[in-house]
């Protein structure tokens, strides 16, 4: 579990192999990732946007952008948390994910880039 604060938005995530999805001779290992957002700050923010950097050992490194997250933009107000689990798929078995969420104060709408703390994923099979 790795945890990163900004500007007092608080981003936790954990991580988790799934033998039962991926297929190691196939070079198919997927995992999935349950990120916590807690608004530690004053004020009430909404997210707006996601941007991903996957890197895959010995691949090419992918980005991924878009709107919210797993389809939700969602509002949070002081103290309030939102949860979330999603996946990715890597060929090696070993990858590292971090990026970043564009959120928005609803008081006044200044945007704030929120950091998500790099994490590894590494299927247990890699490990021997």
């Amino acid at each position: 579990m790795v945890t990163e604060v900004t500007q007092g938005i608080r981003v936790t995530v954990e991580t988790e192999y799934q033998p039962a999805y991926s297929s190691p001779s196939q070079y198919h290992y997927v995992f999935t990732y349950k990120i916590t957002i807690e608004n530690q700050s004053e004020n009430t923010i909404q997210l707006l946007r996601r941007h991903w950097y996957v890197s895959d050992a010995g691949y090419m490194q992918r980005e991924v952008e878009g709107e919210g997250v797993v389809g939700q933009q969602p509002v949070l107000e002081p103290g309030q948390v939102h949860q979330y689990v999603s996946g990715c798929n890597l060929k090696s078995g070993i990858g590292k994910m971090t990026g970043t969420y564009l959120m928005e104060r609803i008081v006044d709408g200044v945007k704030l880039t929120v950091n998500i703390p790099e994490f590894v994923m590494i299927a247990p099979i890699r490990l021997n």
